[in-house]
């Protein structure tokens, strides 16, 4: 099984207010620092991205690739790599849980990245925690600012 990355961080507003700013992926430049382009380039019958391609600057890890994401009810969000020069793999997962009767949100953010050129496995682990600890603390931000349109 391959390694991963997890954290956590509290948001203060409902789930689904941050899985709106988490399905924006058009937005994603302005609030991460990791990412610079993103396209929809497919969607589902109910409008949620199914393909995107991603232009990722993460210090270690500088790619362009393009992510599958399957929508796993109104709290969770997978994603797989479809296509990539530099990864082998990119898979992650948003999973949101409500509380204090759903005026808050935990979001747990899971990375697993495996690059196709050789690199130690804590150099990996460091890059999936920068990008991780950027993105929630991003996110966090975002949603609480009301930054969603």
């Amino acid at each position: 099984m391959a390694e991963h990355t997890r954290s956590s961080i509290i948001v203060e507003a409902a789930p689904a207010e941050v899985m709106e700013v988490i399905a924006d992926f058009e937005r994603y430049p302005e609030w991460t620092g990791e990412v610079k382009e993103a396209e929809v380039l497919s969607t589902d019958d109910r409008g949620r991205a199914e393909q995107v391609r991603l232009l990722l600057d993460a210090g270690a890890i500088r790619d362009e690739h393009t992510l599958a994401y399957e929508w796993a009810g109104p709290e969770e969000v997978r994603w797989s790599l479809v296509r990539s020069q530099m990864l082998r793999t990119l898979d992650g997962v948003y999973r949101l849980r409500a509380l204090d009767g759903g005026s808050r949100t935990e979001v747990t953010y899971q990375l697993t990245v495996d690059v196709k050129i050789p690199m130690l496995g804590m150099i990996k682990r460091k890059a999936e925690k920068v990008i991780i600890d950027r993105a929630l603390d991003g996110l966090k931000k975002r949603v609480e600012n009301g930054a969603k349109s």
